[in-house]
């Protein structure tokens, strides 16, 4: 009897057990046929983390789903935390490999890759201090281009300490202009002008400016301009600070063409076309329109899209008049003729027919300064970097005239220095304009151009013979008294600064010169308000690519120099431009 009773007390027991447990599973499989739409969003972000697997394996059972919903959050908020391991190895420990099609990863917005970095700048050396017994002389092409300065500024504001080789000191000088007397008369395109006084970071010192004033001309006499617009619309192309401002900066100067102005749009991407044909600059609206038709995608083939661009210009050629291609692009050519020096050449023929080439550079990330400051150096043109629409108004409206009509070409200084008076020299900047002493002479050697009402400014750092200490150690076996032999009326002088440069319409150069003296030395408390404040970019450009020549000169220093020749900043540069130095000061230790 007891043994019956036990048997119906296991059965009973058993048959408990299993009505619940049938009931769990029914709980578990309407858990997993219609979960909720909070936990099916939860499954799909989790089931995605393992579809980046490299292999699948057969679909789990219902109850490891159940498992897998319950494991997963704690496991990915796991590998989110953990630094510098492979997020797939890690995957692979949370749960069974499921694949989701076009699923998104759960870490993709904490594990995107960084940006990479495939900016293009051309390396240089700064100028080397030169003996005046060993080389008194010093040749070098005159630059106007500005897109250095803006394209540090960009840097500085995005919290970035500025590369190296991104710092051309003479574009830093020339972005602001300088109030030098004007010319005359249009017979001499510009006027010169000279300054010498004692160095602000160097108390053995002197700084020579030398500075050039293109004529000015109005709004009303611009010549006819037969502008084309060489529009970059590939893939990278694509963010707002480049094709958004890109088309917002075109649409500017579009504005502020004429009836008798021509206005052409072609763009290149895996190819080249036409956007827009030659337009009346007086049908606004249809040039606005065809800017604002554009959008990026695809590869890019700039050197065919030059090749159009120039077809384009060379078909409405304006006789006595502007033209130009404005070439507006982050510079990243990939596709079609992609050699630097192959691209140079091809500009540089095409030069020769009378149309000039301007570069406007946009973008970061991947923008070549190297390629673009160079086109347009051959292409008889300027090369602004525009990062944002204030500077696009500068160069584009602000200064049109100086960047569209050219008043001299082929601009060349070379400034001989007398070995009885100056023992050292050093150009501040110009690098790669540097040219061979007999290139001066040289007709068919390529050099600058200035735009009308441009201001060309360039510093030599000197030390006079009479000067307690030099850069170099005295020479040894030189004879220095066979100096003193030479006539006695050269006692006085400095140097020889001499400037070469062609009319826009001629093959054949003008010479101009003029000799700088000992008695044109003033004191530093006298010098004008462009000495100082040119002096005080040309520092903190030397600052921003190391410092090495301006001894225990800082930023603070920079700043005290600025601040004293702001001068009366009718845009606002200069005082942008102290922002700027203090920005600097607390991004560099």
């Amino acid at each position: 009897m007891k043994k019956l009773i036990l048997l119906l007390i296991v059965a009973l027991l058993t048959a408990c057990a299993s009505s619940v447990t049938d009931k769990d599973v029914g709980s578990s499989k309407q858990q997993v046929n219609n979960p909720k739409p909070t936990d099916k969003r939860k499954e799909e972000s989790d089931d995605a983390v393992v579809a980046t697997e490299e292999s699948l394996a057969p679909e789990p059972s219902e109850t490891n789903s159940v498992l897998d919903n319950r494991t997963r959050p704690r496991k990915v908020d796991q590998i989110a935390e953990t630094e510098g391991r492979q997020l797939n190895h890690l995957v692979k420990t949370v749960a069974p490999k499921r694949m989701i099609p076009n699923a998104t990863p759960a870490y993709e917005h904490k594990f995107q890759p960084p940006i990479q970095d495939r900016e293009n700048y051309a390396n240089f050396e700064d100028n080397p201090v030169k003996r005046v017994q060993e080389q008194p002389v010093s040749t070098f092409s005159i630059d106007v281009d500005t897109g250095s300065y803006a394209n540090v500024r960009r840097m500085l504001n995005q919290g970035q300490i500025p590369r190296k080789d991104a710092v051309r000191l003479e574009e830093m000088v020339n972005y602001f202009n300088y109030d030098y007397p004007l010319p005359e008369g249009r017979e001499q395109p510009f006027a010169t002008y000279t300054e010498i006084a004692p160095s602000p970071w160097n108390d053995q010192a002197h700084l020579m400016h030398i500075g050039i004033q293109g004529y000015k001309i109005a709004a009303e006499n611009r010549p006819d301009a037969n502008l084309v617009f060489l529009v970059d619309v590939s893939g990278s192309m694509s963010s707002p600070d480049k094709l958004g401002l890109l088309k917002s900066s075109l649409k500017l100067l579009a504005k502020n063409m004429r009836a008798n102005d021509k206005i052409s749009i072609a763009v290149y991407a895996g190819a080249a076309g036409t956007v827009l044909e030659p337009t009346s600059g007086d049908d606004k609206n249809k040039i606005i329109s065809a800017l604002d038709s554009l959008n990026a995608g695809g590869s890019t083939n700039g050197a065919a899209g030059i090749h159009l661009a120039y077809q384009l210009a060379e078909q409405n050629l304006v006789k006595d008049g502007i033209n130009r291609i404005i070439i507006a692009t982050d510079g990243d050519f990939n596709v079609g003729t992609t050699n630097f020096e192959a691209l140079k050449e091809l500009v540089e023929r095409k030069r020769k027919g009378g149309v000039s080439l301007t570069t406007l550079g946009f973008g970061t990330g991947n923008y070549n300064d190297h390629l673009m400051e160079q086109l347009a150096d051959v292409g008889n043109g300027n090369h602004a970097y525009i990062d944002s629409i204030r500077e696009a108004n500068k160069v584009l409206i602000n200064e049109m005239n100086s960047t569209l009509f050219t008043i001299a070409k082929d601009v060349k200084i070379q400034v001989e220095f007398n070995p009885q008076t100056v023992a050292e020299y050093r150009l501040v900047g110009y690098e790669n304009r540097a040219l061979k002493n007999e290139d001066f002479n040289n007709d068919k050697i390529d050099a600058g151009e200035i735009g009308a009402g441009h201001t060309v400014t360039a510093i030599y750092e000197v030390i006079l013979t009479d000067a307690n200490k030099t850069w170099m150690e005295p020479l040894r076996y030189q004879n220095n008294n066979k100096i003193g032999t030479r006539r006695s009326s050269l006692a006085s002088e400095l140097g020889e600064i001499r400037i070469r440069y062609k009319q826009p319409d001629s093959d054949k150069s003008t010479l101009t010169k003029w000799t700088v003296k000992k008695g044109d030395i003033i004191d530093f408390d006298e010098t004008s308000e462009n000495f100082r404040f040119s002096a005080a970019v040309a520092a903190f450009g030397q600052l921003l690519r190391g410092g090495e020549m301006i001894g225990e000169f800082v930023f603070e220093d920079v700043l005290d120099l600025s601040r004293n020749a702001k001068g009366a900043d009718r845009f606002g540069y200069r005082g942008e431009f102290i922002q700027l130095v203090s920005l600097a000061d607390s991004l560099i230790e």
